[in-house]
């Protein structure tokens, strides 16, 4: 474990846990802050687009230098109930330096206003305008956290309706599975400095509007997983979503979708937005490196 993994879960383990129960967690909804805006960086980097689909915005980063053609969907994380912060910025300044690709992050409703069925519109439509844009590039899904989550949920609605599926996925500690029901989370909880079960599962349910918890588009371990693309999971050892993640490679394996599952045993959840630790740039290094491969094994 390097030093400033060290010290950066002890910084997290001093600020509330706002998923430690579900008031807690209403009480933080009661304060959220907006959107981190665009940093200056990226604006200086990317020829920015802004554009508007049914109501929320898209944002698509173009690298003016070293293009290379490349799409990717970055979908951010916050428990589906808070909205993109910097440490996402980093991820997606990251991934752009190490590609060249052009990422577009879609800013998708987020609950309790709006449920997975206004998200999956939403991102319909994404999809298919950067599948459009892209031709014969390689197309990725990728995101964080219940971005990562929704990055899957995506890929199982684009085999579902016929779409062409993406050239593979990227996913940062993804949320798996709502129901926050796996056995193992208590074993992992006692070390995790910025997630709580109790919590998680309120959000999940308010994301989930009308659909059970158990819905493969809102906790996709429930899917079957079969003839999903390529996927390649980064996930902290220190991170109460491990048991799942470990659950769906199994799983994913075993219905042969191809699934690489990178554990790094002291890292804390989505610890690749702490660019600063050694442990965040080899593993963004390997997320870049599969991207610039085309998402080929």
């Amino acid at each position: 474990m390097s030093l400033a993994m060290n010290l950066t879960r002890a910084l997290l383990r001093a600020r509330p846990n706002v998923f430690r129960t579900e008031r807690t967690l209403r009480e933080a909804l009661g304060h959220l802050r907006p959107d981190a805006p665009l940093p200056a960086a990226l604006r200086r980097t990317c020829t920015v687009g802004r554009r508007t689909v049914d109501g929320h915005e898209v944002i698509t980063l173009t690298p003016k230098r070293g293009a290379t053609g490349t799409e990717v969907i970055y979908l951010h994380g916050g428990a589906y109930v808070r909205p993109l912060v910097a440490a996402h910025w980093r991820i997606v300044a990251a991934l752009i330096r190490r590609t060249g690709a052009t990422v577009t992050v879609p800013f998708y409703g987020l609950a309790p206003r709006y449920t997975a069925d206004d998200a999956y519109r939403f991102l319909d439509t994404v999809y298919r305008t950067v599948l459009a844009r892209a031709g014969d590039h390689p197309v990725f899904l990728a995101g964080d956290s219940c971005g990562a989550g929704l990055a899957v949920g995506l890929a199982i609605h684009c085999r579902d309706e016929g779409l062409r599926a993406p050239n593979g996925l990227i996913l940062f500690s993804p949320w798996l599975d709502v129901t926050m029901t796996n056995p193992a989370i208590a074993r992992l909880a006692p070390h995790d400095p910025m997630l709580a079960p109790e919590g998680l599962a309120a959000a999940g349910r308010a994301w989930a509007g009308p659909r059970p918890v158990t819905d493969p588009l809102i906790s996709p371990l429930h899917d079957t997983l079969h003839d999903l693309p390529p996927t390649w999971i980064h996930q902290g050892g220190r991170d109460i979503f491990l048991p799942d993640t470990e659950a769906f490679t199994t799983k994913a394996n075993a219905t042969g979708t191809p699934t690489t599952l990178h554990v790094w045993p002291t890292a804390f959840h989505v610890f690749v937005g702490a660019g600063w630790t050694r442990e965040a740039r080899r593993a963004l290094d390997e997320a870049g490196e599969r991207i610039r491969s085309g998402g080929r094994k």
